[in-house]
């Protein structure tokens, strides 16, 4: 079984900045890769960030240079860095890995508003 657990939402301004952590429970987070999701009102979820066990990067056309993907297999976590925030990043985003079947986070709210 594994758990994870975000944080670090919250309401921000246009062209700020927020970092989301995710933790993982048990010892094998460091043998899998760690996505960020994230679902806006009417929309479907889809996929933001992913790294791999290796640490190789990837991410949607829309984060890209914005957004960093990053993990701590010591501490369990994984992280994203999200700057030059837009509105349109408003959305709740969730943690995923996947080992024998698929783990969701519970989310975490993002909010880019004036």
């Amino acid at each position: 079984q594994v758990q994870l657990v975000e944080s670090g939402g919250g309401l921000v301004q246009p062209g700020g900045s927020l970092r989301l952590s995710c933790a993982a429970s048990g010892s094998i987070f460091s043998r899998y890769a760690m996505d960020w999701y994230r679902q806006a009102p009417g929309k479907q979820r889809g996929l933001v960030a992913t790294i791999t066990s290796g640490g190789n990067t990837n991410y949607a056309d829309s984060v890209k240079g914005r957004f960093t993907i990053s993990r701590d297999n010591a501490k369990n976590t994984v992280y994203l860095q999200m700057n030059s925030l837009k509105p349109e990043d408003t959305a709740v985003y969730y943690c995923h890995t996947t080992t024998t079947r698929n783990y969701w986070g519970q989310g975490t709210q993002v909010t880019v508003s004036s």
